[in-house]
């Protein structure tokens, strides 16, 4: 579905260098702080900054030679883009329906309502969670096979992400040739919703892992100075130096239950594991 290959972009200090790929059928997520790339990598994909090498894939095709039937098939929402604020709901019904074929005005609406988006309200004057909604609706809103998602959720209360990430469930459960590429910094929010996971840290990629697999066999030991002396460091991705000792990254949690059965072993969260990855350092 989407293919990228050491795609580069250089902006003074910062060194963008991202591979990665989605499968038909998958929730993919891309993870990592605020910084790390996941913007400037969803707009080079996209076509919106010029790259400064790599290659990206869509759908079987180079991405400079998609056509605009191509790209009927993207539902897209960046963090840093939206609708005129002098429009209405109503004024971009017939923008979307002369851009998208499959456009469904009569759900699309419905939808609107469901989330109390008044239809005739200037968007410069919804909340910035009503804005977020408005963004997500219109990515969803005419059944693009490959969802790019920049932090949709972002401005959202609980409830209204729940909300959200559930009629995105259901989006994909509608038809298993769809895909999502979503990123978010509530790495809490994709746990349950994607199949697997990039972390992303000063533009690099620093871990892909199928998501059974990181919250299964991933984990962190807490250690002290002696026990970690003893310690088969064979399967240790990362440590950090606490007060107590260390704090160690595995992915390989089942080892170290069964043969170190005194040391506490946490099985840690995503944005734990993104710490770890982050601050902590090489064997």
């Amino acid at each position: 579905m989407l293919a990228i290959d050491h795609l580069r972009k250089n902006y003074g200090a910062f060194r963008l260098d991202c591979t990665l790929s989605v499968k038909p059928g998958y929730i993919t997520g891309l993870v990592g702080q605020n910084g790390s790339g996941k913007s400037t990598t969803f707009k080079a994909v996209l076509g919106l900054i010029r790259s400064d090498g790599g290659t990206v894939t869509l759908f079987g095709k180079d991405s400079r030679s998609l056509t605009v039937r191509d790209r009927e098939e993207l539902g897209v929402v960046l963090s840093d883009s939206g609708f005129s604020g002098y429009l209405c709901i109503r004024d971009i019904l017939p923008v979307l329906d002369s851009m998208y074929r499959r456009f469904d005005r009569h759900a699309f609406v419905a939808d609107c309502r469901r989330f109390q988006l008044p239809l005739d309200k200037k968007i410069k004057d919804f909340s910035t969670g009503m804005k977020a909604k408005l963004k997500f609706l219109v990515a969803l809103s005419h059944k693009a096979r490959l969802l790019i998602l920049d932090e949709p959720t972002s401005g959202l209360d609980v409830l209204a992400r729940d909300e959200l990430l559930d009629m995105l469930r259901a989006y994909i459960g509608e038809d298993d040739s769809r895909s999502v590429l979503i990123s978010s910094h509530i790495s809490a929010d994709l746990e349950n919703l994607c199949d697997d996971f990039y972390m992303i840290h000063d533009g690099r990629i620093l871990l892909h892992e199928e998501t059974d697999v990181l919250l299964s066999d991933y984990g962190i030991l807490r250690v002290s100075g002696k026990q970690y002396e003893h310690l088969d460091r064979q399967y240790i991705l990362r440590i950090k130096k606490e007060a107590f000792g260390y704090s160690c990254l595995t992915g390989e949690k089942q080892f170290y239950m069964e043969n170190y059965p005194d040391i506490v072993i946490e099985k840690g969260s995503i944005d734990d594991m993104i710490t770890m990855m982050v601050k902590g350092e090489n064997v």
